[in-house]
Formats: structure tokens, sequence, C-alpha cells
């Protein structure tokens, strides 16, 4: 029973950071290595478990989401699909060493990036710049998703830094475009774990039902937290993932 505890609670708490800012693997991934799965299981149950937590936040996020400068969702989904894919495929033939040093510092930009990313598109516009294209908006989706595919850490906040820099100002918008491209390159990952069979399915579907429940109720949350709160909040988390990564 305690074991169900830990899991379920920390898969809670993943859903509804999730759907905040991003980070929630964080908790579940050392719940499962704690608890005894091995790491390369507990990466891949930890992915599998978060995915309908991410449904569930952008069912309650569905009002809020819309195109990005032009680009509708089924494109920016397409765009999130083709950079997923090929993160994972550059994951096959990349050694892990080489991109992982780099993790940390692209975290710390996207914080940063994020942090100031309104004064930024302000200050660009002030001096004569245009919003972003279409072409840009999918160059853009698609180089995050290409993290994404590769190493799922930290991709919230690379997303809402992204939408930050492409002119996005609504946190809840921004949010439900995060957590509706984090489901779909969640589902590449969950498929090829899934086919490689490294899943740990009993932990799984005690987290996943969990995470359903956090990731939806952190979306409710997130539009009765002031915008200036969260935005605090989400550069809280973004520079916490980054000491963690430096640490690592």
């Amino acid at each position: 029973m305690l074991s169900i505890l830990l899991l379920a609670v920390a898969a809670f708490m993943a859903g509804a950071l999730n759907a905040l800012a991003g980070g929630g693997t964080f908790l579940t991934f050392p719940a499962l290595v704690f608890l005894g799965v091995p790491p390369i299981a507990a990466n891949a149950t930890s992915t599998v478990s978060v995915l309908p937590g991410y449904v569930s936040s952008a069912y309650a996020f569905r009002r809020d989401v819309g195109p990005v400068q032009g680009v509708g969702l089924p494109g920016l989904m397409a765009a999130s699909l083709a950079g997923g894919v090929a993160g994972a495929l550059l994951l096959l033939v990349t050694p892990a060493a080489v991109f992982s040093g780099i993790v940390p510092w692209l975290l710390l930009v996207a914080t940063v990036l994020f942090a100031f990313g309104p004064r930024m598109t302000r200050w660009l516009r002030s001096r004569g710049g245009r919003p972003a294209g279409k072409v840009a908006v999918l160059a853009t989706v698609t180089a995050v998703s290409v993290y994404g595919g590769y190493f799922n850490g930290g991709l919230g906040i690379l997303l809402l830094a992204a939408f930050s820099l492409l002119g996005l100002t609504d946190l809840n918008r921004m949010n439900g475009l995060k957590v509706v491209l984090s489901a779909v390159l969640a589902v590449i990952s969950a498929a090829t774990f899934a086919v490689a069979g490294i899943v740990a399915w009993q932990e799984a579907a005690i987290m996943a039902i969990a995470a359903t429940l956090g990731g939806y109720w952190g979306a409710r949350a997130a539009r009765r937290i002031p915008p200036d709160a969260l935005r605090m909040g989400i550069v809280a988390v973004g520079l916490a993932m980054s000491v963690l990564f430096f640490a690592k």
C-alpha cells in the first residue's frame, strides 16, 4: 500500500506540474527507482505514465488552444511529430554524452528567454520588427520537438520559451499548446518503449490514473493563478531544473 501511495502521489504531482510548467518526470522517475525499478525501465515507465496527464491537461485547456501566428493546431502537431521522429532517430546515432553536456545550458537559456520573452518581443517590434511568420513558427516548433524526441527533460520550459519568442503572451494559451505538443512527443516515446518491452506496466497503470487527475487539476488551477505569479513559478521551475542538470 505504501508503494502504491508513493507512486500515486508522485504521479499526481507530476501531472499537475506538467500542466503548470513542466518537469513532472523529476518526480515520477526517482519514485520508480526508489521502489526498485531499473533506471532504463523507470525512464520508460515514467514517460508512459505521464502521457494521460498531458491528455487531461489538454482537455482542460481545450478552449484556450489556438493558432500561433496563423499556424493552426494541425500544422503545429505535424511539425512536432516530424521533429519528434527526427529526435528519436538522432538518439540512435548520437552518443548521449555529447548531447547531455549541452542540456543544462539549453534549459538555462530557455528559462531566461521565457522570463524576458515578452520584453524582447516588445523591443523588437518597437524597432520595426515584424511578428514571426508561418515558416518561422513551424521551424521553431520542429527544432524544439527534435530536442523533445531526443531528450524529454525540460521540454515544457523550452516550448514556453519558444511560444514567448513567437509573440504569444496568454499563458493559458501557451500552456494549452505546450501540453498538446508534449502529448504528441510522449506518444512517440511511449510507443517506442512499449515495442521495446521495457515498460513496467503495473506501476505505469497506477501512475497513469493519478497523473490524469493531476494534469486536469493543474490545468484548472493554472486559470486561478495570477499571470505574473504563474510566470514567476515557471521561471523558478526552469532555474531549479537547470541547477539539477548542471549538478548531474
